[in-house]
């Protein structure tokens, strides 16, 4: 069986066609020692054995060895082969830095230009290398997770795998984690659906790219909340649709009920409005249903955080309210189980199923089967349903921690009107006059990872509110404690007085 090194020389030295073979193979393994494929300390392959792979002679090895020892890059060793040195020869640094990947991405920069819309998204990315911490929003404890029990399922499923969770699949995702969904969602959410209405995608971001794709063309009006989740945002951005921001208050969204321009998609987070927590009411639920069946529009209802409500009864979905609703409901588990599971869904009115479900298809091909039919089992054996029980006892407690400390050290002013006792993040009220761009900035080169939230604002909206999203999920109530205190400090450097 042919070595990697072999398939390097051979596709090398068809490149390389000037000068003896010897010269050629010499010149091959030079830059394979110089561009690290063979390391230092290495052991090269006998010659006879390399001379086999690629078909030349012997001798043509020996020699490109000899002129490598000669020059430095390789050292012979009686009757242990021949190794790549430790150190390169001082004569071809410079050229190994012009080979070098900073270098190369300097090239292709001055080369290529990024396509106008490529360019476009980068000017609004706002996804942070920060996933995990205080006080990271939305970041659940995935320590709590019970990997144990999901991993003995997916073991045994794996033990043993059906074809058909082995090949694309164009199903809208595995039929057994569909009917669990289905199930669950029904009694928990009030959504009304069956198996034949869920797509599983991967995750949100998928969802809003499938549906905007196959519902909206480049140019249609699409509405958003102000403030919205940022993600949802860009993935709008770059499918060329015209976003209107519509501002939010302690009902959700306020629509335009007179529209010059009717909507074709709606985005809405009724139950836990992202960032600012306010609950969509019912009044607003039934303009936005008689809006959408007016003029022809989908509302896209993204259930975010909707399990995780510490007091009082949950909201009902806005899917649900009515017979037939003009409502594409979106969910994840991200939030639930753990976001590296790349699991989400969406339930589709049944004239929609069809069509979604071939786009999905084409565009992203369908996967990660056994990793459903997990989850299915997960849902099914009781598993999911006490996970999301314990976990709301455990968020609630850190959630009404965090509380405690910003009322004891800052004030009931900094809490937020629309905070509710639900979500993975609360916002920490800012005066209007502080920079909270700064002040995260700031925090964040103490190890705090907080987001400032006028920046999930449209830019050109004028009455953007001040303050930080506080992430409270992944964090003991010790850890709270020692980041609160590091973040209080940080405030008082920005000229905000603090009670203590």
């Amino acid at each position: 069986m042919r070595s990697l090194l072999g398939d390097y020389l051979l596709q090398r030295l068809q490149q390389d066609v000037t000068g003896t073979l010897q010269m050629r193979l010499f010149r091959c393994l030079r830059n394979a020692i110089i561009d690290s494929v063979l390391a230092p300390k290495t052991r090269l392959p006998a010659s006879r054995d390399l001379a086999k792979e690629i078909q030349v002679s012997r001798n043509t090895v020996l020699n490109a060895y000899e002129q490598l020892q000669a020059q430095g890059y390789v050292d012979a060793r009686t009757g242990q082969g021949t190794w790549v040195v430790e150190k390169l020869p001082e004569s071809f640094l410079v050229k190994a830095e012009q080979n070098s990947p900073a270098v190369a991405e300097k090239k292709a920069q001055q080369n290529y230009n990024l396509s106008q819309r490529g360019s476009y998204l980068l000017g609004y990315s706002a996804a942070s290398p920060y996933q995990w911490g205080a006080f990271v929003p939305g970041a659940p404890d995935v320590t709590e997770f019970p990997h144990h029990i999901f991993s003995k399922i997916q073991t045994r499923l794996s033990r043993e795998p059906q074809v058909n969770n082995l090949i694309y699949s164009n199903a809208g995702g595995s039929l057994e984690l569909r009917q669990e969904l289905a199930e669950y969602l029904k009694i928990a959410r009030s959504v009304q659906c069956d198996a034949d209405q869920i797509i599983i995608t991967e995750g949100t971001h998928q969802a809003i790219d499938l549906v905007s794709r196959t519902l909206s063309d480049i140019g249609d009006e699409v509405w958003i909340e102000d403030p919205a989740y940022w993600g949802a945002r860009n993935i709008l951005r770059i499918n060329g649709v015209n976003l209107r921001s519509l501002p939010v208050d302690q009902e959700g969204i306020i629509p335009d009920l007179h529209p010059k321009k009717p909507p074709k998609l709606i985005f809405v987070t009724p139950s836990h409005q992202y960032p600012l927590g306010s609950h969509l009411s019912l009044e607003r639920r039934k303009q936005l249903i008689a809006l959408a069946r007016q003029h022809n529009s989908w509302i896209v209802e993204d259930d975010y955080d909707s399990e995780f409500r510490f007091s009082g009864q949950p909201y009902p979905s806005l899917q649900g309210l009515e017979p037939d609703s003009p409502v594409i409901y979106m969910g994840t588990f991200s939030k639930t189980i753990y976001p590296a599971l790349r699991i989400g869904y969406l339930v589709v009115p049944k004239q929609l199923f069809s069509s979604l479900r071939i786009v999905a298809s084409e565009l992203y091909r369908g996967g990660h089967l056994i990793d459903q039919q997990t989850l299915a089992e997960f849902i099914r054996e009781g598993h999911y349903e006490a996970h999301i029980r314990r976990m709301r006892l455990l968020y609630g407690k850190r959630h009404a921690f965090l509380i405690d400390l910003i009322r004891r050290h800052l004030g009931e002013d900094f809490l937020h009107e629309y905070n509710t006792a639900a979500g993975l993040h609360l916002i920490l009220k800012l005066p209007s006059s502080s920079d909270d761009v700064l002040i995260a900035s700031k925090a964040l080169e103490l190890g705090i990872k907080v987001r400032a939230l006028s920046q999930y604002y449209t830019k050109h909206y004028s009455t953007r509110q001040k303050g930080l999203l506080l992430g409270f999920a992944c964090v003991s109530e010790q850890e709270i404690l020692v980041a609160f205190g590091i973040l209080l400090k940080c405030l008082r450097e920005h000229g905000i007085r603090t009670l203590t």
